[in-house]
């Protein structure tokens, strides 16, 4: 009788959309989730008493639209993705080629997820190979956790080839004017240096014998659809990611529209097929929140004294001491708040014709941001997955081991750039 009055109390249906919605809110709400709208709230209220003027308030948003679009986009593919199980099918043959072998394994992951990164983009790999990466796990009864480091780390580190490997690269084009190719010739070598850098400390630190905990591990078998509607959203599905591959080059800066379509494309697939998949869930308004409130907030600050600290510490040194003190700057803030609002702060004082400094200054945000849990949205997006796939990762040994990949990655990059000056 009391659960009749009660569903009579509630005006609400509980099976509803809206119902679903809310049970949701309460459940996943974090004390994350809490500084992020903490976050919002405060760049709100930055734009509402005139600390951040309103015009600089909507230039920011009018910047970060395509980047939102793009991660909102690419979030919702890789979701739809990993329930098609593409993630697996692609996981298990990984598996079955390295045949057994750890350093095989070693090799083709650091492959597949530096080619990604470099040439799609470091938040399209966290979102679409860290589920390829975890789904080995079980099958093969491998340690996660070497697996979602590389993912996490190469990500961040192999994202300075080409302009759109990293959403900083993107912010940087007008700046830098580079085209892609003169762009891929100065950071070919910061690239080469900063990944290898990245294999070592990763085989050292988290691949080796005593951290994976086998000599072997076990030869999974091929993943099979089914039935006829798990193999058209396969397909599908699959056929969305690739088309998003394929549209990049013609894409160019614009690849939010290229993640879109592919996003749509698979949002039909499974419309027609699997609707009960559709869920607010999808939907990443964690990570919106927390960059539409780092885009007023920060830019707040950098009025109030942040711009006055970022010039200090990056100083007007042309030669290589200033590219050095750039990129240590980029690097520091971003672990201290995120890379994007990091690289906008340092562009503001580095002069207008210093490009080797806003390369350095690129170098610093692309592949520090290894220390702390926010410092760039590849690093939050790899660290939710793992979280999803309740793969705990030691935040003590994350943080030493990133804060000394971040000091030798980023130090070996930035002497490469300047080899190639």
């Amino acid at each position: 009788m009391s659960t009749l009055i009660m569903r009579e109390l509630d005006s609400e249906p509980r099976d509803s959309p809206l119902a679903r919605l809310r049970a949701s809110v309460r459940n996943r709400l974090t004390v994350l989730d809490g500084v992020r709208i903490g976050l919002l709230v405060l760049g709100l209220l930055c734009v509402a008493t005139g600390l951040l003027p309103r015009a600089e308030a909507a230039d920011n948003m009018a910047r970060i639209a395509p980047l939102l679009l793009f991660l909102v986009s690419v979030i919702v593919l890789a979701s739809l993705a990993r329930r098609a199980k593409v993630f697996d099918v692609i996981a298990h043959r990984l598996a079955i080629i390295a045949g057994g072998n750890y350093a095989a394994l070693f090799l083709l992951c650091v492959l597949f997820a530096s080619t990604t990164t470099a040439v799609l983009n470091l938040d399209t790999t966290a979102v679409l190979l860290t589920p390829v990466m975890l789904a080995l796990a079980i099958p093969a009864r491998i340690a996660p956790v070497p697996l979602a480091m590389t993912t996490l780390w190469l990500a961040n580190t192999a994202s300075l080839l080409l302009p759109v490997s990293n959403l900083t690269n993107l912010l940087a084009a007008d700046r830098v004017a580079l085209h892609a190719l003169d762009f891929g010739a100065r950071m070919w070598l910061p690239q080469l240096l900063s990944v290898g850098v990245t294999m070592v400390c990763l085989w050292l630190w988290y691949w080796r014998r005593p951290h994976r905990g086998a000599d072997r591990y076990v030869v999974p078998e091929p993943v099979t659809p089914a039935d006829a509607r798990e193999r058209v959203l396969l397909y599908a599905t699959g056929g969305a990611c690739l088309l998003f591959v394929l549209a990049i080059p013609f894409a160019g800066e614009r690849i939010e529209y290229a993640a879109a379509g592919a996003a749509l494309i698979a949002v039909a697939a499974f419309g027609f097929l699997d609707r009960s998949a559709l869920r607010w869930s999808l939907f990443p308004w964690q990570l919106l929140v927390f960059v539409t409130g780092l885009f007023l907030v920060v830019p707040t600050l950098g009025r109030y004294g942040l711009s006055t600290v970022m010039s200090t510490l990056i100083g007007d040194d042309s030669g290589a001491a200033g590219a050095f003190r750039a990129a240590s700057a980029g690097a520091g803030l971003s672990n201290l708040v995120n890379n994007l609002p990091a690289y906008t702060a340092g562009e503001a004082v580095i002069p207008a014709g210093e490009r080797d400094q806003l390369l350095a200054l690129l170098i610093g945000t692309n592949v520090g941001p290894l220390v702390t849990p926010w410092a760039s949205l590849a690093t939050l997006l790899c660290l939710e997955f793992c979280r999803t796939h309740e793969v705990r990762i030691p935040m003590r040994r994350f943080v030493l081991t990133g804060l000394a990949l971040a000091v030798l990655a980023t130090g070996a990059a930035v002497t490469g750039l300047l080899l190639t000056a």
